[in-house]
């Protein structure tokens, strides 16, 4: 079950100007919180995903990163109290274009504030406060995985391990073209456009090996000339049925905006999160979050002095790969768990 909370001050006011008035977040738990309270684990959602990341007694539906979860899992429900959080600015429960705005009964729409990843990042310090840190997923710049707000939250404050999964200290010119076109068609034309962006941040979030291994030229059973068409148009149909334009373009312009160096040197700014570890997966056939990004993360982790593990994966699933080879990412971080 999908909680709402009112996890914001109110008004919350927004970095880049603009405020919401009663804001809520929405959030799943999974496991127990122990008596000290230092057993929590805080996922951080990308731009889509609810926050229903696994199946529990309340909600038997599977969760979009179900392998990970549970008991003995690499998320140990066991050991871990588990909390996934919805960003800010979706339409999964948590504040949004598509909520109704208090102050004039209506639905926000494009009257919604412009959110930042710095205001996402500053929730969790109103939530339940993590002993450690998971980005769950990946279409998240950095500071999703690392906010000093949520850092310095942790009751026993104590130096929480951070895990960051395909992520960037700044969106490089070449996702930011990518997006600022998927928001073009989605302004022009709110359905047909949202289609045609989750079909381009598909082909993005896939390799080309794998759409040659998976569908080579086979032909379509859909109308189309390809198999490969008839996919897009399945991941499309099941996208529009769930997610808001408005939400779309609030969070991913959000995604482009934002620059770690902004607030900082990032060695410094990691210096002063107090991280105990870092844990920092890449893959290598990702091309829109690469490799060299996660390389670039993990040597400013370092320099700031936290010690830091990068894993380099293989995988043709491309940037989804932590989506469509669990097993892969289950074992990384579990075996980095146990040694944290």
């Amino acid at each position: 079950m999908t909680y709402q909370a009112p996890l914001l001050p109110s008004p919350f006011r927004c970095h880049r100007g603009g405020e919401i008035v009663g804001g809520q977040i929405a959030y799943e738990t999974w496991g127990t919180l122990n008596p000290t309270k230092s057993n929590s684990v805080l996922i951080f959602t990308g731009l889509s995903p609810s926050a229903h990341a696994a199946s529990s007694p309340a909600d038997a539906d599977s969760g979009w990163w179900e392998q990970l979860i549970g008991a003995g899992a690499a998320l140990d429900t066991h050991r871990f109290h588990i909390i996934c959080v919805n960003s800010l600015g979706s339409c999964f429960g948590s504040s949004g274009p598509a909520s109704i705005n208090p102050l004039t009964g209506v639905r926000y729409g494009d009257t919604f504030p412009d959110i930042s990843i710095e205001d996402c990042s500053r929730r969790p310090s109103r939530s339940r406060s993590p002993r450690h840190r998971t980005s769950g997923s990946h279409r998240r710049p950095f500071s999703r995985r690392l906010c000093s707000a949520g850092v310095r939250g942790a009751p026993s404050r104590s130096r929480p391990p951070l895990i960051s999964i395909s992520g960037t200290m700044a969106a490089s010119a070449h996702a930011i073209a990518l997006r600022s076109i998927q928001r073009e068609a989605v302004r022009n034309d709110p359905i047909k456009g949202l289609r045609l962006a989750r079909k381009l941040g598909t082909v993005t979030y896939r390799s080309a090996a794998e759409l040659a291994a998976r569908f080579g030229r086979a032909a379509s059973s859909g109308g189309h000339d390809f198999a490969v068409q008839d996919y897009l148009d399945q991941q499309a149909d099941k996208f529009t049925k769930t997610f808001d334009a408005d939400s779309y373009l609030t969070l991913s312009r959000a995604i482009d905006l934002f620059d770690l160096n902004a607030h900082g040197d990032p060695t410094v700014l990691f210096q002063r999160a107090e991280l105990e570890s870092a844990l920092v997966i890449g893959v290598e056939q990702d091309a829109l979050f690469t490799i060299d990004e996660q390389t670039r993360i993990a040597a400013a982790l370092r320099a700031g002095g936290i010690p830091t593990q990068l894993e380099r994966v293989d995988s043709v699933a491309g940037h989804d790969a932590f989506l469509a080879d669990q097993p892969l990412f289950a074992a990384i971080i579990a075996r980095w768990l146990q040694d944290t």
